[in-house]
């Protein structure tokens, strides 16, 4: 008989995998610790047994954040598949029993960044409902879920808005100008900018933090589309606002050392149709589940 597979090398536990992880998709051994929910220095003995078992470092200590060292992003993707095989392995015998359809609506640009890993997880879970899904602008998203077109939606909206009122907030971050590395676009005045369609929370957002600065603006490109944005970014023809968390060279974050005010904070809002079914509360609570084990929750 062939040796079986890890025979005579250690089996690293599940949960071992799953704290790496969280630790490193937060950068943050505390924020791991509360969404474990184990004491920071169980979190630490965990990794301390992971280093142990591996014989070398997976993260090193910056301040009160981490990074992953060489051999941690060599693990890193390892830890991914394994948790994912197991949940899927489990799923097949223990699904829940829920079946039906999800009407789901989002952001096109939230839905192209984080929508994949969410589809994936509950259709893992749940292979008994259907999830269709509608990319919308948020006061269209907002309004279809009202009058039923759609069983459940994720909007953006700004803090203190009727928008931001409507449902549960799981997501918050700021706003920040970007602009080209070594651009010019944000010392021509007017300042140029390329914003979204009428409508959208994040251009409503830079308007108002101009307007209160005074500062002398034009709106050069319009796109429903971060991606048609960026592109008067990368052609240093105008600034954007946009998420702090997508922006990535050779795109930079512009602030008041460019003569720019702060835009704030938006939120991420999540309403559910009246009346909803089991199948579209499910996938509610699988949403929060997945911005809660990613460390995108709401900040402080």
């Amino acid at each position: 008989m062939d040796k079986l597979p890890g025979s005579g090398t250690p089996l690293i536990d599940l949960e071992l995998y799953r704290t790496f992880l969280i630790i490193a998709e937060t950068s943050s051994f505390s924020k791991a610790s509360e969404l474990i929910g184990r004491t920071p220095s169980a979190v630490s003995m965990q990794i301390k047994k992971l280093e142990t078992m591996l014989d070398v470092a997976v993260f090193v200590r910056e301040g009160r954040s981490v990074r992953l060292t060489p051999e941690g992003e060599a693990l890193l993707g390892y830890a991914r598949r394994i948790l994912m095989l197991n949940e899927e392995a489990v799923s097949l015998f223990v699904a829940p029993d829920v079946e039906g359809e999800v009407r789901f609506g989002a952001p096109s640009d939230f839905g192209t960044r984080l929508l994949p890993n969410i589809l994936s997880r509950f259709a893992r879970s749940h292979p008994g409902v259907n999830v269709d899904v509608h990319l919308d602008g948020s006061p269209m998203l907002d309004e279809k879920v009202k009058t039923g077109e759609l069983d459940l939606v994720l909007f953006t909206a700004r803090p203190g808005t009727g928008l931001a009122s409507g449902g549960e907030i799981v997501f918050t971050e700021p706003l920040v100008w970007v602009g080209l590395e070594g651009g010019i676009a944000y010392d021509r005045d007017p300042l140029p900018l390329a914003v979204s369609t009428p409508g959208c929370p994040w251009r409503r957002a830079a308007r108002v933090a101009l307007d209160d600065a005074q500062k002398p603006y034009r709106i050069s490109y319009t796109s429903f589309h971060s991606a048609g944005q960026e592109a008067a970014l990368l052609a240093d023809l105008a600034i954007a606002p946009f998420p702090a968390s997508v922006v990535e060279a050779p795109l930079q974050v512009l602030d008041e050392r460019h003569d720019l005010p702060e835009i704030g904070d938006y939120h991420i809002v999540m309403r559910e149709r009246a009346r909803a079914g089991k199948a579209t509360h499910a996938f509610a609570q699988h949403v929060e589940e997945c911005f809660r084990e990613l460390g995108l929750g709401v900040s402080a």
